[in-house]
């Protein structure tokens, strides 16, 4: 292990070692950054490794891959390219969907590997929307999970969407009943305000449908 002092006064630690017959140079950290003690335990990692048959330079490419590649994978990457591929006005920060997953879901879920997710996992995001009494929500939230799971098996992300193991887990939402008219009075009342009513012509044909 050696000091490597550049012209411009920056110090680095380095290892020379030979491995499959050729000379190589190991990078240990930046001096004052990385203290001469904590060199010297990376050092020993690193032969170690050699002792084992392991080259430390491919070793440490192949760690620094492999969090890129989680990173990339995460939920809520994989969430938010899905929704600004799949959702209507998903740049709205209003938008429902996208909402629903910074409330319920990113804040426990969004910097895990998608693969790393398991049902127990949305599960546990649902209840703390349950327990705020608004099960229509933990439904719609479980079926955007679903969207985003299944957009992930279809980019090769992760093999499968594990909500449908969900099923069931949750109360069933109670619809709402909306009052009807039911006196002749009120009824003709309502159709001289559909005959008046001046908006689009779209709103105007949607409403000549419901008479």
């Amino acid at each position: 292990m050696f000091l490597l002092v550049n012209p411009n006064g920056s110090k680095y630690f380095r290892l020379k070692y030979r491995f499959d017959g050729k000379e190589k140079v190991l990078a240990l950290g930046v001096y004052p950054d990385t203290s001469l003690k904590h060199a010297r335990e990376k050092r020993e990692q690193a032969r170690e490794q050699i002792a084992n048959g392991i080259d430390p330079n491919e070793n440490k490419k192949a760690i620094k891959s492999a969090r890129t590649e989680s990173v990339a994978n995460s939920f809520e990457v994989i969430a938010r390219e899905w929704g600004s591929k799949k959702v209507v006005a998903w740049d709205d920060k209003n938008n429902r969907s996208k909402r629903m997953l910074e409330r319920n879901i990113f804040p426990w879920l969004g910097s895990k590997p998608i693969t790393d997710i398991f049902p127990k996992d949305i599960l546990a995001c649902l209840r703390r929307i349950e327990d705020r009494g608004t099960i229509e929500t933990a439904h719609r939230t479980l079926q955007i999970c679903g969207q985003v799971f299944r957009y992930g098996v279809q980019t090769g992300r992760v093999d499968r969407d594990i909500t449908p193991d969900l099923r069931g887990a949750l109360p069933a939402a109670k619809g709402e009943h909306f009052a009807a008219i039911t006196e002749p009075k009120q009824v003709a009342e309502l159709l001289r305000a559909i005959d008046s009513y001046q908006g689009s012509l779209a709103a105007i044909c949607a409403l000549n449908l419901h008479r």
